[in-house]
């Protein structure tokens, strides 16, 4: 028998909200048991592969970065609460920050799968067909990277002398750090990757950091009084696995399939990728104040 004090918690619930209790719990009746592979939509999941040529190990490049776009929107799922939380308990930092390092060793264990995981003959021919596409274009990274830390910390310092004495937004966009992957700041020449790529996201990328100023991980610990040590610590801890540790698993894997014979391949994206991959060329950071200024001049060494 059902307990008397569920049945009026679940009438009650229904007034509360204006409803009708007798309708929800008739349509119940009625209602399938609910299984993993509708709840996970198995089905539809498993039919999200869609491969350009018939190399087997194509479909696992595939799946590869699909497990890479959910891990970062687990990750950008946590850094969000933070920064939508107001005078947050610092348990709950300290919570997700954890989490947040653990998808990110994720990240970089992953790549076990593209380095090892794949024929290294078979994914020099396939990967031809890709281009013009590169991770280079995932969203999520770049949504992670405005959610973290304010926009001044995505210039390097060749940006940084670029940029006029009071940047507007569009200025920190005109010369974020990124865009030199596909940008020849002297000839003003952009590859067709990065062309469409500003195309579909910057608009949206340049809205969201206006929504989000002041609310950035690193502003929200700025307007901690005491943060403690163990706090600063998982923070470091944080953005030295994003931004060093997996960017130099990144360039190792490239370096497997585009120059591990001396060929000097070219990225399906067009980048110099050796050049942009690298931590001291990128130089993001999300908390630099939490960091030495030696630290800072020897960042990805």
């Amino acid at each position: 028998m059902i307990n008397d004090e569920i049945i009026k918690a679940l009438d009650d619930k229904y007034v509360n909200l204006g409803e009708n209790p007798e309708t929800y719990l008739n349509g119940l009746l009625q209602a399938k048991p609910i299984t993993y592979w509708d709840y996970i939509q198995v089905d539809t999941l498993l039919t999200l592969q869609k491969t350009r040529t018939d190399f087997k190990d194509e479909e696992i490049f595939v799946m590869y970065h699909q497990v890479t776009e959910l891990t970062l929107k687990m990750m950008i799922h946590e850094i969000k609460q933070l920064s939508e939380g107001e005078n947050l308990p610092e348990e709950i930092w300290l919570t997700k920050l954890d989490r947040l390092k653990r998808y990110t060793r994720m990240l970089i264990t992953s790549f076990d799968i593209m380095k090892d995981g794949m024929s290294y003959e078979d994914y020099n021919i396939f990967r031809a067909t890709l281009t013009p596409a590169s991770g280079f274009q995932s969203a999520q990274f770049r949504i992670l990277e405005l959610y973290s830390t304010r926009l001044k910390n995505l210039i390097n310092s060749e940006g940084k002398e670029r940029l006029s004495q009071n940047p507007t937004t569009d200025d920190y966009f005109k010369h974020i750090y990124w865009k030199d992957a596909g940008l020849n700041r002297k000839t003003g020449k952009i590859t067709l990757t990065l062309k469409l790529f500003i195309e579909k996201y910057e608009n949206d990328f340049k809205n969201l950091s206006e929504k989000i100023k002041g609310k950035t991980l690193e502003e929200r610990v700025a307007q901690m009084e005491n943060p403690s040590k163990e706090l600063k610590e998982k923070l470091q801890q944080f953005d030295h696995f994003y931004n060093v540790a997996w960017p130099l698993v990144h360039l190792e894997t490239a370096n497997h399939y585009l120059n591990s014979k001396g060929e000097n391949k070219t990225a399906t994206g067009g980048s110099e990728w050796k050049k942009y991959l690298h931590p001291k060329y990128q130089q993001r950071k999300f908390f630099p104040e939490l960091w030495t200024e030696e630290e800072i001049a020897n960042w990805g060494e």
